[in-house]
């Protein structure tokens, strides 16, 4: 089976590729290397043994596009690339709406074009906004608290009335809730482009000395020990999360709506806890003012998935913490 991965060069859709090689499918991949980096090719290579095909360019490119599915007999798509970054969004939320709202519509027009009727998108939990009440279900309202959730929002409206009118189309949503981890090589990691945005880099780049210490962006919300609550997923997880997807509603026509989460909400402080003693030092950090768009907590009920999926999160905060720590301390500068 073809399929074409946008931002397959990424943290998740390269790991996602490694499980799709390994798996017996067949990854082709997109990137534009806005927040990527061409080495993670032969890194995929040396985990597998296989170089997936690459083709450089940008979503919102559609002769771009038309020359892939063209050159390519694409069976399905999963869609990973946009711009991620909940505080860069608040400073650039036109540049969030275009990459995101404009690139995803330019694909599906592209898929279309091509008779590819199978998308699986990389949504967020943050479309559930501030919610009322936690685990988070599917069937919760949905809002958005910042121009990164508003943008994953708008994408999973327009995908739900596109498929409306296209009914044979396969439109699976996912969910994601907060993603860490490394391949257990530590041969692949997440290696963000700058200063990090997501706490588990930050937290490896603290341990590895590339940085002074971590900022905790507010300690008085009501949470066990004021620090925010996120359900952390292994990437790994994640990625077994898109196989299970693209096998049991990939084909199945209609929109298909899943939470990719592991149930169990950990605070900041937890996490650096535990990853201060998967690599054996304090991680220094400091309180700072909470950050805008920010929620106090949020993780999911995975139960859904589990029934539909056969999916479940298998990796602990212990493996998390860990492989994390092996990408890291063998890669200090990253890729």
């Amino acid at each position: 089976m073809n399929v074409l991965v946008t931002g397959g060069v990424g943290y998740i859709g390269s790991h996602t590729c490694v499980q799709m090689i390994e798996a017996g499918l067949n990854p082709i991949l997109l990137d534009n290397l806005h927040n990527s980096k061409l080495a993670v090719l032969g890194r995929i290579e040396k985990l597998t043994g296989k170089k997936p095909t690459f083709y450089q360019g940008d979503i919102r490119d559609k002769a771009f596009l038309t020359s892939v599915f063209e050159k390519e007999n694409i069976d399905a798509v999963i869609h990973f690339a946009g711009l991620k970054a909940v505080g860069e969004s608040v400073e650039k939320p036109l540049e969030y709406y275009d990459n995101n709202v404009n690139g995803t519509l330019v694909l599906v027009d592209a898929m279309r074009d091509a008779g590819v009727h199978s998308l699986i998108f990389s949504s967020s939990a943050t479309v559930y906004g501030d919610p009322a009440s936690v685990p988070i279900r599917e069937d919760f309202p949905t809002s958005a608290t910042n121009p990164y959730g508003r943008s994953k929002l708008m994408v999973e409206e327009c995908l739900t009335d596109f498929q409306k009118a296209n009914p044979d189309w396969s439109i699976t949503l996912l969910r994601y809730f907060n993603p860490v981890g490394s391949h257990k090589s530590g041969e692949m990691g997440e290696d963000p482009q700058g200063i990090p945005n997501n706490l588990m880099p930050f937290i490896s780049q603290v341990a590895v000395g590339r940085r002074e210490f971590l900022s905790v962006f507010g300690d008085d919300y009501p949470t066990c020990d004021g620090s925010g609550v996120r359900d952390y997923i292994h990437v790994v997880d994640l990625a077994e999360g898109h196989l299970a997807a693209l096998d049991k509603v990939g084909k199945k026509a209609g929109l298909h709506i899943y939470n990719l989460g592991t149930g169990d909400g950990k605070s900041v402080l937890e996490m650096v806890a535990a990853f201060s003693k998967a690599c054996g030092k304090e991680i220094a950090y400091q309180i700072a003012p909470r950050r805008p768009g920010d929620i106090a907590e949020c993780w999911a009920d995975p139960v859904k998935a589990q029934q539909d999926l056969g999916w479940k999160a298998t990796h602990t905060l212990n493996d998390m913490v860990e492989d994390t720590w092996r990408w890291q301390s063998k890669n200090p500068q990253g890729y």
